[in-house]
């Protein structure tokens, strides 16, 4: 049985147990070193899947992730900061682990080999033709991402895969397939390690840059961020206050005015309108804050 890259042994930590604890860390600061470096050989393919959420997002289409272990947990995790971050509707962008919500927490034995969890948590997401199913897995023969993918391009929907296997069984089941060859791991077969660096990276890059196509972003700032605590307040705050240029107390009253609801504010300030008319103003410009300013 040929083994996969992911499990593969690591020449350079052969010794790792009689290293010095500054030598155990510096080795493994010398790995991560090597996974930006992969995914930056991928970008094209990454560029490719972003594409293809910009498009189904367009078309009133969502973004699922789909994965075991640390890959389910990543996936998770990045779909859980896009309602804070850029305000999207709770739905749009869902994480799915092998095992359920308990396994965010603890491993769930068997989780990742069986199918039928795969194919109940596509189920319940219910997907359509627009949406786009990614589908993560280090080694990339998870049977619970495997019989995901295969379903999901039955449904008609548009999958990416990301592994750090070049011989990844999902590759035959993606659209677009995220290959980071990072190399064996520090310590074998442990893919939490430079594998998950790489899908963080990677899906840092899918959601951001698929928010920011569809509008998500003035220039750099976060306009559509939930102001759900005192810290996002102030964020909010300053932002409007830097947009519009006004003084950060103005900026504040304008923003309780728009209900916290930075492009609102925004325009209201810029332009002098009041809240409903703003409101309007960006429905006619599909919400995009520069084209509602201009």
């Amino acid at each position: 049985m040929t083994l996969a890259l992911t499990e593969k042994r690591n020449s350079a930590s052969v010794h790792i147990d009689l290293m010095e604890t500054s030598q155990i860390v510096k080795l493994i600061n010398d790995e991560d070193k090597k996974v930006a470096t992969a995914v930056e050989k991928v970008l094209p393919q990454v560029t490719d899947a972003v594409d293809i959420i910009v498009e189904n997002f367009r078309n009133g289409g969502r973004l699922a992730y789909f994965g075991a272990g640390t890959s389910g947990r990543l996936g998770v995790l990045d779909a859980s900061e896009c309602w804070p971050t850029f305000g999207v509707e709770h739905g749009m962008v869902c994480g799915f682990i092998a095992g359920g919500d308990k396994a965010l927490r603890y491993s769930v034995e068997n989780a990742e080999d069986n199918e039928d969890l795969g194919l109940c948590d596509l189920d319940s997401f219910a997907p359509a033709p627009n949406d786009t199913i990614v589908g993560i897995s280090a080694g990339g023969n998870a049977a619970y991402v495997l019989a995901v993918l295969k379903k999901a391009r039955q449904l008609g929907c548009k999958t990416i895969g990301i592994s750090s296997n070049p011989d990844a069984t999902l590759a035959l089941y993606s659209d677009v397939f995220i290959n980071p060859v990072v190399g064996e791991e520090v310590i074998t077969g442990s893919s939490r390690m430079k594998s998950g660096t790489a899908q963080k990276m990677i899906l840092n890059m899918l959601s951001t840059a698929s928010m920011v196509r569809i509008g998500k972003t003035y220039e750099n700032y976060m306009i559509d961020v939930r102001t759900m605590n005192t810290k996002l307040i102030d964020r909010a705050t300053r932002i409007v206050s830097e947009i519009a240029k006004i003084p950060y107390d103005t900026a504040g009253d304008y923003l309780k005015k728009a209900d916290n609801k930075v492009k609102v504010a925004c325009v209201m300030a810029i332009k002098h309108l009041s809240k409903e008319e703003s409101i309007k103003c960006l429905k006619e410009n599909n919400g995009l804050l520069r084209k509602a300013i201009l």
